[in-house]
C-alpha cells in the first residue's frame, strides 16, 4: 500500500447506506478524511453514527455505496482493511478478572507481536495512557476513566493507521475526558488518522472536521469553526441545524 501524507484522503465513504429490516439506518452517505486529522460524527441518538461507524470498521456490510481504507474496499479486501484498522466500540471487551498488564499482554499475543517489540509496545501504550503504576490492577477495578484508556492501549498495540472509537468517552469524567483527547492528539501527531463520533460538543471542537449525522442522513461535513460560524457556540448552531431539517421533513411530509 502506498504512503498517505497529510492533506491526502485516507478514508472514502461513497453513498453508503444501511437497513435493519424496514429501519433505515444510514442513507447515502459520503464523506471522506484526510490522512493524519481527526474526524468527529456528532448529532442526535439514532442518528446512524454508530452504524456507519462499524461499516467502516468492516463489522457491518453496507446495503449499498463503497468504503475504501487507504485505498483497499472494505468488503472485497477484507482482510487487509482490517489490519489497517483500530476499532474501539461503545463497550469495549476488557477481561475484568485480568490485570492491565495481562489485557494488554492479550491483546499483543491476538496480533502476533513478541520478543523486544512487545516489551517496548507495552511500555509505549501504557506509558501513554498513564497505566504503568497500575500493571497488576483487575480491569475491573479500574475507574471508568481508566478502563477506556487500557482499552485504547489495547487498540493500539498493533499500531493501526485509522482509528474508530465510538463514544469512547461516554460517562467517563471530565478530567479524564481530557487526557483521553491528549492521547488522541498525540496519536494524530503523529500520523494516525481518527474516525470518532462524541455525545460532547467540546470534543467536537478539538476535531479538524465535524460530520452532523440526524434521521440517518449527514446533514454536513465542515471545520468546528465553519459549523458554529454564525452562533454563539457548537451547540446552538448543531441544534439550530436539526430543528431546520425537521422543519424541513415536515414540510416535505405536508406537501405530500
Amino acid at each position: 500500500m502506498p504512503g498517505y501524507d497529510k492533506g491526502e484522503a485516507f478514508l472514502r465513504i461513497e453513498r453508503v447506506s444501511c437497513r435493519f429490516g424496514e429501519t433505515e439506518a444510514v442513507r447515502d452517505v459520503t464523506l471522506s478524511i484526510e490522512a493524519g486529522t481527526i474526524f468527529g460524527l456528532v448529532g442526535s441518538d439514532g442518528a446512524g453514527k454508530s452504524t456507519l461507524l462499524r461499516m467502516t470498521a468492516t463489522m457491518l456490510r453496507p446495503a449499498t455505496g463503497s468504503i475504501r481504507i487507504g485505498g483497499l474496499d472494505v468488503v472485497t479486501q477484507k482482510g487487509q482493511a482490517k489490519a489497517l484498522i483500530g476499532y474501539m466500540p461503545q463497550r469495549f471487551g476488557l477481561y475484568q478478572d485480568l490485570t492491565v498488564e495481562e489485557n494488554i499482554d492479550f491483546f499483543m499475543d491476538i496480533f502476533g507481536i513478541r520478543g523486544t517489540e512487545r516489551k517496548a509496545r507495552k511500555a509505549l501504550y501504557l506509558g501513554f495512557s498513564n497505566l504503568l503504576p497500575f500493571l497488576d490492577r483487575p480491569a475491573g477495578k479500574l475507574s471508568g476513566g481508566m478502563k477506556q484508556k487500557l482499552g485504547l492501549a489495547c487498540v493500539l498495540v498493533h499500531e493501526p493507521k485509522l482509528l474508530i472509537l465510538d463514544e469512547p468517552t461516554n460517562g467517563v469524567d471530565p478530567v479524564s475526558r481530557q487526557e483521553f483527547w491528549e492521547i488522541l492528539g498525540k496519536m494524530r501527531a503523529e500520523g494516525m488518522t481518527i474516525f470518532v463520533s462524541t455525545a460532547y460538543l467540546d470534543e467536537g471542537e478539538r476535531c479538524d472536521r465535524l460530520g452532523l449525522m440526524h434521521r440517518a442522513a449527514l446533514l454536513e461535513t465542515a471545520s468546528p469553526t465553519e459549523i458554529r460560524a454564525r452562533f454563539e457556540n457548537l451547540e446552538e448552531a448543531i441544534i439550530h441545524r436539526i430543528r431546520q431539517a425537521d422543519e424541513e421533513l415536515a414540510n416535505d411530509t405536508f406537501k405530500l
